[in-house]
């Protein structure tokens, strides 16, 4: 009897050992799959922006808008290093080494180049881009479903058929478009492309104007306008957005309009737009970043957003001084 009782408690003791065993590889797995921030700990994110302009700097914000709204406040539970490349390469390559070797937790990058010298610089720390047109043609994802990279964001890619479209109302009749664009920046090549083969299905002439720098811009305008175009369209592209004035100044000389995928770009001096919310863009990509530090997802499995609704915005007093008029249709969005 007393044999018996042993083994009976021998038995009990391996059965919930057995338990206990299983039970602490279940927990390990689950903290595996979905683990949770650490409460005490500030996360270092790095933030790259090309070039100081006020879509991109609304990017930034916005970026840090969203951590916010997903609890990680700076001063509290996260620190930014924002670095600005000036537009330089080298500049790009050095920040991209400082994040490395400050192995920070997660980089935002803003703007395409900004995102392909960060991601040949580390293949293992999240990167989460804004203000990029194309993930895929920056060969940043496999695809904009499923990345299967460390690269994950929101793109900025713009309605360029509908801003073309607008650019034909507020000049209705328009035989020959000027497309201008920095020769350098893919996401300004891919719209570009996209605009001619927009312009060749409605029958429009087109001329083409590429800048190398901010130095060429007024001659490749003077260049455009010599050749009879009606609007000078820009897509999304860096170097014209930090100095729209030096365009506008050869532009408004010759009363020819500037359509801009970026709104942004109307406050100095561009005459319409169909925007693109580069704030709301950046926050998304904010909450993103916020979702992968909590352990919440992995970029490789984040699908890239896109901006889905859009509306026009027409540049009032621009539009009068050139002797543009404004089509019933579209006047309450002229401001």
């Amino acid at each position: 009897m007393f044999f018996k009782s042993k083994r009976f408690l021998a038995v009990g003791m391996l059965l919930s050992m057995m338990a206990f065993a299983a039970a602490g590889c279940g927990g390990g797995d689950k903290k595996a799959d979905a683990p949770k921030k650490d409460a005490a700990k500030v996360y270092n994110v790095g933030i790259v922006q090309l070039v100081e302009h006020q879509a991109l700097d609304d990017s930034r914000k916005g970026f840090i808008e969203g951590m916010k709204k997903k609890g990680f406040e700076e001063g509290k539970n996260v620190k930014y290093d924002v670095q600005n490349a000036q537009a330089d390469q080298s500049n790009l390559q050095t920040i991209a080494q400082r994040f490395v070797n400050n192995n920070v937790d997660l980089i935002c990058a803003i703007a395409t180049p900004s995102a392909q010298t960060m991601a040949n610089a580390t293949k293992t720390i999240p990167i989460v881009g804004s203000a990029i047109t194309s993930y895929e043609s920056a060969k940043l994802v496999k695809s904009d479903k499923k990345p299967e990279t460390n690269v994950t964001g929101t793109s900025d890619m713009a309605p360029v058929a509908a801003q073309l479209d607008l650019g034909l109302k507020l000049k209705p009749g328009a035989k020959k478009v000027g497309l201008m664009f920095t020769s350098s920046e893919m996401n300004s090549q891919i719209q570009i492309k996209m605009a001619e083969e927009h312009l060749k299905k409605a029958g429009i002439a087109f001329e083409e104007g590429s800048v190398n720098t901010v130095n060429d811009i007024q001659e490749i305008a003077r260049s455009l306008v010599s050749k009879g175009v009606e609007f000078i369209y820009v897509p999304t592209d860096n170097v014209i957005a930090s100095a729209t004035p030096a365009l506008v100044a050869i532009t408004n000389e010759a009363k020819v309009p500037v359509i801009a995928a970026d709104a942004i770009l109307l406050k100095s001096g561009a005459t319409a737009s169909v925007n693109i919310e580069f704030f709301q863009l950046g926050m998304i990509s904010g909450e993103m970043a916020g979702d992968i530090l909590s352990g919440k997802a992995k970029p490789q499995d984040m699908p890239i957003s896109f901006q889905k609704e859009f509306t026009p915005s027409i540049n009032k007093a621009q539009a009068e001084k050139l002797g543009l008029k404004v089509p019933e249709e579209l006047a309450k969005f002229a401001k």
